[in-house]
């Protein structure tokens, strides 16, 4: 999916072309996997507006008040506009056996249900009902602290991040960082640039890595290095709701 013109209509046929074989091997190497474009410049820009709306919001989130670095995010009520809504939706059931395998992996409970709104179900039984969907706007100076997200016990092991606006061209700095603590060795970094419409799925705390007693949880923590210029927007897609 390189090009505007060669993305189908539907949403979920978008997510469907993704190269999942590729998206699994990158996801099992470094903990987060490119899926190439999946909306179009008119359509990032449409939900990075969504900004100026907040009754769309259920909170707003200054991260320098709370030590989380510098910018402003916001959470989506449960009222979900419908490219939202339709990306989690189409990404549940891709991402779904990559989880299921990680669990059984490392020999933990894997207690995801084959539909998301059986999952969302689970969650608001556990008293997580509230919207974790988030819009996140970054301006000069703006970064996000290495961090390792916490929204309760139900917890799905991958989200998804999409760039909303254009590096180099609506922003500069800003890329996406990940680190890694590796079992008895050091921590590896990597980083990535996110093209506007393109998504990336990460790991939400750990992910599993072979050891010489079989498998070992490796902890993972992703955030933002600081946006030099510009203003840079993502859309977070979560896959549990918050406590």
């Amino acid at each position: 999916m390189n090009g505007t013109a060669h993305l189908p209509p539907r949403i979920g046929d978008r997510v469907a072309e993704c190269d999942w074989s590729a998206i699994t091997d990158e996801l099992d190497e470094y903990g987060n996997a490119p899926t190439g474009q999946l909306l179009t410049p008119a359509e990032c820009r449409g939900i990075a507006n969504l900004y100026e709306e907040p009754d769309r919001f259920r909170s707003t989130v200054d991260m320098a008040r709370h030590r989380f670095g510098s910018g402003q995010y916001r959470y989506f009520t449960h009222e979900l506009p419908d490219t939202v809504a339709e990306l989690r939706a189409a990404f549940y059931p891709r991402l779904l056996p990559i989880a299921r395998d990680w669990a059984e992996r490392l020999g933990t409970s894997a207690p995801w249900p084959d539909s998301l709104a059986e999952w969302v179900a689970l969650c608001h039984e556990a008293g997580q009902a509230r919207s974790a969907q988030i819009l996140l706007r970054y301006g000069p100076g703006d970064w996000n602290a290495l961090h390792r997200d916490v929204f309760g016990e139900m917890l799905f092991p991958l989200q998804v991040v999409i760039g909303l606006d254009a590096p180099e061209v609506g922003f500069t700095g800003g890329e996406f960082i990940m680190t890694e603590q590796r079992p008895r060795a050091q921590s590896r970094g990597s980083s990535r640039t996110l093209p506007q419409g393109h998504g990336l799925v990460f790991t939400t705390r750990d992910r599993p890595v072979a050891s010489r007693r079989g498998w070992s949880t490796a902890p993972m923590r992703h955030g933002v290095s600081t946006v030099r210029s510009g203003r840079r927007h993502t859309l977070g897609l979560v896959f549990h709701d918050a406590a």
